[in-house]
C-alpha cells in the first residue's frame, strides 16, 4: 500500500515533550517501526511553530526542530530521507520526508528567511497558526484579517521558489488573499469539510471548489473535533468527509492530511498502522481501487512532481 500524508506533528513531539526520541521509536501516531508495512511512504513532517513564539525566539525553536528532522536523517540513511528535489521523491527511502513549517512565524518577518527555508529543505509552509503572525490572521485570531503586505510578498516568494502555499489555519479572509495572489495552486494540508462540521478550521463548499478548480490539494484531517462538532467522532467520519468532497468533484484534489501526533484521533485508530484498515474501509464502500489510491497517494504524489519537485 502507498500512503502520502501530508501532515503530521511527530518531529514537534519527538524533539520536544518527548525529549529527543528517534524518528524509529517515534511518538504516539508515527514512527518508522510502525510505516514499516507500507511499499511507498512519504510524509509531510512539520515543524510546529507555537503561537507565543515570536523573533528570535520564533528562529530557535525552528532550529532546533528543524534540526532534529535532519538528524533522522544521519541515524537512518536508507530507512528515512529529507526529499529535496526529484530525485529523492523518486529514492527507495523506507519514509521519504518532507518538510513543512507549519506557522509563518518562523520567518521572522524577514522576506530573504523564505529562501534560507528553502534551502534547509522546506518546501512548503502554513502560513499562519491559529493567531496573528506576521504574515496575517489565523482562524482564532480577534478581527480575522486576512493577508499583511509581507504575508502577500511571502505568498510570491513561494511561488518564485517552487514551495507549496497551505491555508490550514489561515482566516477566511486571508484564504481569499491567497486565492487572488497565488500564481500556482495552493493547499490546505489538513482541513475538512464546514459543511458537515463547522468548526473554522474547515473548508467552506466555496474554498473546497476554488481550490479543486486550481489544482490544489485538501489533506483529510483525522482530528475528531474537525470530524464531528460534538467530537463523537470514528473512522466513518473521516469516511463521511471523504464523501461529501467527492461529490463537489475533488477526485484529483482529496488526500490524506492526518494531523498524526498533532490531534486526538478517533479511537478507532491507532496511528499509522491503522491506514491499511482506513483504505479497506474505502474499498469496501465500492470506491474504485483507482480513485482510493489517488486519494491515499497519487494526487498528492501529481502535485509535488508538477509544481514541487519539477524535473
Amino acid at each position: 500500500m502507498d500512503l502520502f500524508d501530508l501532515h503530521c506533528d511527530t518531529a514537534f513531539e519527538c524533539s520536544g515533550r518527548l525529549g529527543g526520541t528517534d524518528i524509529k521509536t517515534g511518538a504516539s501516531h508515527i514512527s518508522l517501526e510502525r510505516g514499516s508495512y507500507l511499499e511507498n511512504w512519504r510524509q509531510v513532517f512539520a515543524v510546529f511553530m507555537p503561537d507565543e513564539y515570536r523573533g528570535e525566539e520564533a528562529v530557535r525553536h525552528y532550529e532546533r526542530v528543524k534540526d532534529y528532522i535532519h538528524r533522522q536523517e544521519r541515524l537512518f540513511p536508507g530507512a528515512f530521507k529529507v526529499v529535496r528535489d526529484a530525485e529523492g521523491f523518486r529514492s527507495e527511502a523506507a519514509c521519504r520526508a518532507v518538510i513543512s513549517v507549519e506557522g509563518g512565524s518562523a520567518l521572522a518577518g524577514d522576506i530573504r528567511r523564505v529562501q534560507s527555508l528553502y534551502n534547509d529543505g522546506v518546501r512548503l509552509i502554513t502560513l499562519t497558526w491559529n493567531d496573528s503572525n506576521e504574515l496575517g490572521d489565523g482562524v482564532r485570531a480577534e478581527k480575522g484579517r486576512g493577508l499583511t503586505r509581507f504575508g502577500r510578498d511571502v505568498v510570491k516568494e513561494m511561488n518564485r521558489l517552487g514551495m507549496a502555499v497551505d491555508v490550514s489555519h489561515l482566516s477566511d479572509a486571508g484564504f481569499y488573499d491567497v486565492a487572488e495572489i497565488s500564481e500556482a495552486p495552493f493547499i490546505a494540508s489538513h482541513s475538512n469539510a464546514r459543511t458537515l462540521c463547522g468548526n473554522a478550521r474547515n473548508l467552506t463548499d466555496d474554498m473546497i471548489g476554488i481550490i479543486t478548480s486550481s489544482g490544489g490539494l485538501i489533506g483529510l484531517n483525522f482530528c475528531v473535533s474537525f470530524l464531528r462538532e460534538d467530537e463523537n467522532a470514528s473512522m466513518t467520519d473521516i469516511l463521511r468527509h471523504a464523501e461529501y468532497m467527492l461529490s463537489l468533484g475533488c477526485d484529483n484534489s482529496l488526500c490524506m492530511g492526518s494531523d498524526f501526533d498533532g490531534c486526538d484521533i478517533p479511537p478507532d485508530m491507532t496511528g499509522i498502522e491503522s491506514m491499511g484498515v482506513l483504505y479497506e474501509r474505502f474499498l469496501r464502500l465500492n470506491y474504485s481501487e483507482e480513485l482510493v489510491r489517488k486519494i491515499f497517494s497519487r494526487n498528492a504524489e501529481n502535485y509535488f512532481m508538477n509544481y514541487i519537485f519539477e524535473d
